[in-house]
């Protein structure tokens, strides 16, 4: 399979690339926000859902345009324990503006307040086998009604 790349400008487009990465699996260290270029960085280790191969995971990297604020829920910046990224939603605000929501299992959650949709994900070459195929109980989480901790930004690279 080749090297993947999508782009997302609605959030019709946003739904295949959370599918793309449904399972994913990052440490908050993964994560940065870049405030004077309003951009938000993501690497993981994404499953590749192709059916009919060995199960594999692939080194992908998604990044965020126009993003205004990040807040975040239930992650600690130096944490090595790997999370799996269930989702990227959008709701929007006053459109086109709203917020991206990165979903990940056990509660921690990633908002990102977006002037409009502007993400792209592209695999970045490293291929290898997984022991396993991803399987785990679904959280619902409603953003909307937990709170996300405003004094704790969005984590970046580790020093």
């Amino acid at each position: 399979m080749e090297l993947l790349r999508l782009a997302a400008l609605d959030a019709e487009d946003l739904t295949v690339i959370s599918a793309h990465l449904q399972d994913a699996i990052l440490r908050p260290e993964d994560l940065t926000y870049l405030g004077d270029e309003q951009r938000f960085l993501m690497v993981a280790r994404r499953f590749d859902w192709t059916p009919d191969v060995p199960p594999r995971r692939r080194l992908t990297g998604l990044h965020v345009e126009r993003v205004r604020a990040v807040r975040t829920r239930g992650l600690v910046r130096d944490d090595a324990m790997p999370m799996s990224l269930l989702a990227l939603t959008f709701a929007a605000t006053d459109a086109p503006s709203g917020h991206v929501d990165l979903v990940f299992s056990g509660g921690a959650a990633v908002r990102l307040e977006v002037e409009c949709i502007e993400v792209r994900m592209k695999d970045l070459g490293p291929v290898w086998e997984a022991a396993t195929r991803p399987g785990h109980d679904v959280d619902r989480i409603d953003l909307d009604r937990t709170s996300i901790d405003r004094a704790n930004p969005a984590p970046g690279p580790a020093a």
